[in-house]
């Protein structure tokens, strides 16, 4: 029989070590993505199963091997808590592995104890709802604190509460197996904490539901982390997709009036801009990232150009480009310059009597991109871009501003600088991500 002090503190050391085992498989983006998977595959159970039993099986030599250090071998813990998260016949299987170095030390009921064990613990797992597996705390006192409120007021089956009675009865069948049959002349056919101290014993029985609730404790906060995440990326996707969505008719609308205006003063330039409007609707129908290539998003703005420029006369509309070879590589968000043009032509050149020119310019700086779209049309006023929004400065400058803040956040800047009568310059600072590196 343990010496009682050892046991207290085996039973301390113990919480420790299921804490640090439990956080230190939590690292692994592996092990995240196959203890959370909602369906996993044979070969990815068998996976997330070994993550599990080479350091724990280990445990349970150290125990065999090393005098008077128990706290290492969780393994009648860990078969509960493969029966929750994985299954009856997976933790059967976990629990033959972990049964090994025992087997080896002639604790001979080891096997077919873990055996039971890991079959109980799957069709408890099968019995209690997954989010009450998550949910189960280690905090016993609270746990029973909540029970007695509730079924004082109306009596119902805890199922966490039963899941923690339950527990605490394999470790009582544990340690009363140990005791009964024991071996002859050698060591234990069974290892378990025994003692004649009546409290202690009790400890003894509380800690495995401890262990439990503690793994599943550290585990749970990052499952919730990891679904906060998961909901804030969806967030910013269906923000973007609808923003995307906002831009498009808007586009497409003032482009048809376009061509609208010229079909019976000139079909010939009607029909050389449909051809371009085809290009731009197979741009805009197609797939695409979030991010494209510069070249490509320029390329885009072309056929958009060559619209404006038809519809207005090449001597009243000219463009020019001064872009950096660096930075065509570099990934912007897509759509980006075309409603800043179309800010550009609308609100500064279109009410000008003859015209002005649109210059798109790229610079790398750095880690940085600098991109800006100047046009020497009638200007906005040098107000900042919220003041601009509110009189009417148009939605494309709206659109692409909030865009930006939500893909960079603090890391992009959108400047709006404009003097009455000389013009606007609108100038986007990016981080300069390639597609390799994205």
């Amino acid at each position: 029989m343990v010496d009682n002090k050892l046991i207290l503190i085996t039973l301390l050391v113990k919480l420790g070590v299921a804490a640090a085992v439990a956080s230190a498989l939590a690292r692994s983006r592996t092990f995240q993505r196959l203890l959370f998977a909602e369906q996993r595959r044979h070969r990815q159970t068998a996976a997330l199963l070994a993550f599990f039993l080479v350091p724990l099986t280990l445990g349970v030599l150290v125990r065999t091997t090393v005098p008077n250090f128990l706290a290492a071998d969780i393994s009648f813990e860990t078969v509960i808590l493969l029966g929750l998260l994985l299954g009856p016949g997976w933790a059967m299987l976990g629990g033959v592995v972990l049964s090994g170095p025992a087997v080896i030390h002639h604790e001979y009921l080891a096997l077919p104890f873990n055996a039971v064990l890991g079959l109980g613990a799957g069709i408890l797992g099968r019995f209690v709802e997954k989010d009450e597996i998550w949910s189960f705390t280690p905090f016993i006192d609270l746990s029973l604190y909540r029970w007695v409120r509730r079924n004082l007021r109306k009596p119902r089956i805890d199922r966490q509460i039963l899941l923690l009675f339950l527990i605490a009865a394999m470790e009582i069948c544990r340690e009363w197996v140990a005791r009964n049959l024991p071996h002859k002349t050698g060591p234990r056919r069974l290892f378990a904490l025994t003692t004649d101290v009546w409290s202690l014993q009790v400890l003894v029985w509380l800690c495995a539901p401890m262990v439990v609730g503690i793994a599943l404790k550290v585990w749970n906060a990052l499952r919730i982390e990891i679904k906060l995440e998961e909901q804030k990326r969806l967030l910013l996707e269906a923000r973007l997709d609808a923003l995307q969505r906002q831009i498009n008719p808007h586009f497409l609308f003032n482009t048809l009036n376009s061509i609208a205006s010229l079909v019976r003063m000139n079909p010939e330039l009607a029909r050389v801009m449909t051809v371009k409007l085809a290009n731009i609707l197979r741009a805009l129908l197609k797939d695409h990232d979030t991010y494209v290539p510069l070249s490509e998003e320029l390329s885009f703005t072309d056929d958009y150009l060559d619209i404006e420029v038809v519809r207005f006369g090449a001597d009243k509309l000219k463009v020019e480009k001064e872009i950096d070879p660096r930075t065509l590589g570099v990934l912007v968000p897509s759509i980006l310059l075309q409603p800043l043009i179309e800010n550009s032509i609308k609100h500064g050149l279109e009410p000008r009597i003859h015209g002005g020119t649109v210059t798109l310019r790229s610079r790398l700086d750095g880690d940085r991109v600098h991109i800006e779209v100047v046009d020497d049309g009638v200007g906005i006023g040098n107000q900042p871009a919220t003041a601009l929004r509110r009189e009417g400065a148009g939605i494309g400058m709206k659109n692409v501003q909030e865009r930006l803040e939500v893909l960079y956040g603090d890391q992009a800047r959108f400047t709006v600088v404009s003097s009455p009568g000389r013009g606007t310059l609108v100038s986007i600072e990016l981080p300069a991500s390639l597609p390799e590196t994205a």
